[in-house]
């Protein structure tokens, strides 16, 4: 068990769990869970590999989600749960309004007695061991699944899913981009049970190289790049002290190789300090959030409002919405991540794809008053600046999907809110076809297994027993989507 400070989690039931399972439209699937998570709702995914951590998976795709969207990984705290964590915590908004999915990791009583995510140990949080593995079973799970962009994953957490997110960054900076430690601890900061309580209630009293070598120590060798990673913590928080949002900072500007100086700050809503340490080429590699008065959670900041999200609950109080700043700081909204922006200009109406060729995609949107220009961006990458409201993207592969957003830019050179995104398919390219035995269709990633048998990613199609004794050829019709063509292809 951990320390006692952990024991102000104890609050919720299990009937408060189920009824909040029920009131988030909680479906369960196995080999149908693409269909269910196509409806817009939060589906457990039953069958993802070997599972060494013992958790479950649940999941969440907006109906119109495009091919090579961002993946979110999300991590509840301590006696919450996957249902509790996507009612509460704003990212479902997100996810239609930007459009990616979110994955929910799940622990239980069985791992910890208070459901917390072993951040700790390290035989479970470590890179190919236990939890961590289970998650990234998670990862390759999802990104078979929806075909998502796997230069765009993420991970975020609360408490001590905070200090799990924490670690898997360290573990797997090969996989994520980017992270958000939210009242959690540093990655790595304790390896025993022990150790724990010292990390959560008090300073470790390390160099910021000390507290970088920890992340270096846990994938040896490995030399970049390295994730970009948000900061949340309270100045009042009494059960994992503030002092962690700052050994967090030395940590990963260590790891960065930039001082400990912000490169700029600001104050946001909620009694909320940002500042920003740039890397060399001058976007920010780490943001600390600081929030004045805020005790032991997640910051949510319940409204309509664009900068508004989430409900409050035990441990989701009402200061900020961390979920909007973080996808901000991470260039969910497609603009690249540029640490949240500072224009005021709202986000372009209308943006439509006119016309596609073999190797372009034509794009229009609505004029936004006040602009001098608008950026636009391919799959969260900026890939032009025009005056006008059009704009035609060339160089591009056949037969492939592209997300595109844009954004409007002020005369002072301020990039606004970006679009809701749209999906443009070039022409010209013939469907590829792959034909092999089950087994080596689900480990290419074309399919999945369930119950040891097999499905096509994207359509489901039935393909028998998981087994090498059972031949198909798949058909690819867009990006991650396959359909049996047994008959010709």
């Amino acid at each position: 068990m951990l320390h006692s400070t952990w024991r102000g989690f104890i609050r919720r039931t299990a009937l408060a769990a189920a009824l909040a399972a029920c009131a988030a439209g909680l479906t369960v699937a196995g080999p149908l869970a693409t269909d269910a998570a196509a409806a817009g709702t939060l589906t457990q995914v039953t069958a993802f590999g070997s599972n060494p951590g013992n958790l479950a998976m649940y999941e969440y795709a907006p109906s119109n989600l495009p091919a090579h969207a961002p993946l979110v990984v999300a991590l509840h705290g301590c006696t919450q749960s996957a249902s509790d964590y996507h009612t509460h915590s704003g990212w479902q908004k997100f996810a239609d309004q930007w459009g990616f999915a979110v994955v929910y990791p799940q622990t239980s009583s069985a791992n910890n007695s208070l459901s917390c995510f072993n951040w700790f140990d390290s035989t479970k949080d470590t890179r190919g061991k236990g939890e961590a593995a289970s998650v990234m079973q998670m990862v390759d799970t999802a990104v078979a699944q929806y075909g998502s962009d796997r230069g765009r994953i993420f991970v975020t957490g609360l408490s001590a899913g905070g200090g799990m997110a924490a670690d898997l960054l360290a573990d797997y900076p090969d996989v994520f981009a980017g992270g958000s430690v939210d009242s959690g601890l540093p990655a790595q900061c304790a390896t025993t049970l022990t150790a724990a309580s010292g990390c959560q209630s008090g300073s470790q009293n390390l160099t910021p190289k000390q507290w970088g070598d920890k992340v270096r120590n846990s994938y040896p060798g490995y030399s970049g790049p390295w994730p970009r990673v948000a900061i949340w913590q309270g100045t009042a928080d009494t059960t994992v002290n503030q002092v962690n949002g700052t050994e967090l900072r030395d940590q990963w500007t260590d790891v960065w190789g930039i001082g400990q100086t912000a490169s700029s700050t600001r104050s946001l809503t909620g009694g909320t300090t940002e500042s920003l340490y740039d890397d060399s080429t001058g976007k920010p590699a780490v943001a600390l959030f600081s929030i004045s008065g805020m005790t032991h959670g997640l910051a949510v900041n319940p409204g309509s409002g664009a900068d508004q999200c989430g409900s409050t609950g035990a441990y989701y109080l009402d200061y900020i919405c961390s979920s909007y700043h973080t996808a901000l700081f991470w260039g969910l909204d497609g603009s690249g991540g540029q640490g949240g922006g500072t224009g005021s200009l709202p986000a372009p109406s209308g943006l439509t794809v006119t016309g596609t060729t073999d190797t372009g995609a034509s794009l229009t949107w609505n004029p936004v008053g006040g602009a001098a220009s608008y950026t636009v961006y391919r799959n969260g990458t900026k890939t032009g600046s025009v005056t006008g409201t059009s704009y035609t993207d060339t160089g591009l592969s056949a037969g492939t999907s592209y997300t595109y957003t844009v954004a409007a830019v002020d005369s002072s050179g301020a990039v606004g809110a970006s679009s809701a995104p749209v999906t443009a398919t070039t022409t010209g390219a013939a469907p590829k076809c792959y034909t092999t035995d089950n087994y080596h269709q689900v480990q290419a990633g074309r399919a999945h297994q369930s119950l040891g048998y097999t499905y096509a990613n994207g359509s489901n199609d039935a393909m028998g027993l998981y087994t090498l004794a059972v031949t198909h050829t798949l058909k690819e019709t867009s990006p991650g989507y396959f359909v049996v063509a047994d008959s010709g292809c």
